[in-house]
Formats: C-alpha cells, sequence, structure tokens
C-alpha cells in the first residue's frame, strides 16, 4: 500500500513541473549569442550610441578588410543607405532646364543603380549556389562602397580648382583606387560564400556593379 502512495506522490510531481520565470543565465544559455541585457529598457541614448559605434566599426573593417565575419554577423542596412544618399547628393546634376546642365545623374537615378544593382549581384550570388542570405549581401555590397565615396570627395575637393591634365589623372587615379579597393572589400568578405568552381562567375558582376559607380564619379566633372 505505501509503495502505490509514493507511486502516486511521484507521478503528481512529475506533473507538476517547473513553474518558475527563466532568468536571463538560462536564456543565454538555451539561445547562443543572446544580449545579456533587454534593449526595451534600455536607453534611447545608449541604444543610439551603440547603432553608431556598429555602423562605425562596418566601415572600419571595409577599409582595412583582414576580419571577414564583422560585416556578416550582425548585417545592417544603415551604413549603405547614408553612403547612398551621400553619392546622390553628391552625384546629382543639374535640373534639365538649366543652361549649365553637366549631364550628371538625377538623385533617383543614383538611388536605382546602386539598390537595383547590389539586389542583381545578391540573387546572381544566391543563383550560384552562395550560402549568405540575401540582406547579408546587400550589406557587405553598400558598406564597400566606402572606397568609392572617398574617392568622389578627394574629387569634388580637385574640381573645385582650375583643371588641368595633371589634375584629371589624380582624380582617375584616385578612382580607380576606390573601385579596386571597393572590389577587392567585397571579395574578401563574399568570396568564401560562393562555390570554388563559380567564383569567378560570382565575382565578375560584382566588378561591374563597382565599374559603374566609379564610372559616374570619374565621369561627373561640373561643379
Amino acid at each position: 500500500m505505501d509503495t502505490k502512495v509514493d507511486m502516486y506522490d511521484d507521478f503528481n510531481d512529475s506533473l507538476a513541473g517547473d513553474m518558475s520565470i527563466p532568468t536571463a543565465a538560462k536564456k543565454n544559455t538555451s539561445q547562443p549569442g543572446a544580449p545579456d541585457f533587454n534593449t526595451l529598457d534600455e536607453p534611447i541614448k545608449e541604444t543610439i550610441l551603440r547603432d553608431v559605434k556598429a555602423v562605425g566599426s562596418k566601415f572600419y573593417h571595409v577599409l582595412y578588410p583582414k576580419e571577414k565575419s564583422s560585416l556578416l554577423k550582425e548585417w545592417d542596412l544603415w551604413g549603405p543607405l547614408v553612403l547612398c544618399t551621400f553619392m546622390a547628393t553628391i552625384l546629382q546634376g543639374s535640373e534639365s532646364g538649366d543652361k549649365s546642365y553637366d549631364g550628371g545623374p538625377e538623385f533617383a537615378e543614383v538611388f536605382v543603380i546602386v539598390w537595383i544593382g547590389a539586389m542583381i549581384v545578391t540573387l546572381n550570388s544566391k543563383l550560384l549556389g552562395g550560402n549568405i542570405s540575401f540582406f547579408q549581401s546587400v550589406c557587405v555590397l553598400g558598406y564597400c562602397l566606402t572606397p568609392v565615396a572617398a574617392a568622389l570627395i578627394i574629387c569634388r575637393v580637385i574640381l573645385l580648382a582650375p583643371q588641368t591634365k595633371l589634375l584629371f589623372f589624380v582624380r582617375l587615379l584616385t578612382t580607380v583606387m576606390g573601385f579596386i579597393w571597393a572590389t577587392y572589400a567585397s571579395h574578401i568578405f563574399l568570396g568564401d560564400s560562393q562555390p570554388v568552381n563559380r567564383k569567378p562567375l560570382a565575382v565578375y558582376p560584382i566588378f561591374l556593379f563597382y565599374f559603374i559607380i566609379s564610372w559616374l564619379v570619374i565621369s561627373h566633372s561640373s561643379m
């Protein structure tokens, strides 16, 4: 009889379970990589500063592309959006009704070239069997515009002076260096995501993507 009672008590205990709320430590052990804090309770200032530091860190890793997982671990589109907006603002041509129209692209045209181009390159990468997510690829391609944007700034400063063949050569050299660095950085981050025998097919659209944008930089010669 006592044995039956003990078995009944054990059965009730097993049904009771543990109704306690899991602590942060338990959550982190069950979900590797989960933050040790709740961002909903974080002050807005700290959230903004943390995001700005994360974006700045990605810019740094593009200029010094050694740590491959820096742009892939936690992707975002803030940096690409800032770069695209900045370049579109600088590159946009004069109004078509103005006599000084320089033939430069309109603001929306630059946006289309950057974002649609990045999407096409990403789609090509996925069709070739790449193991990187869509937004990770767009993030990398956008952040790797940093050298081209830097070349654009230098070119605009050079255009403040009376133009000579020497200054044009400096602008051309600066743009080529930005183009090469952007292509190299994107290859560093995205190269391992492609099958070895298909890497040339994946690199060519990246090469073409940055070439078109770099061409806009060097061809836009009027203030």
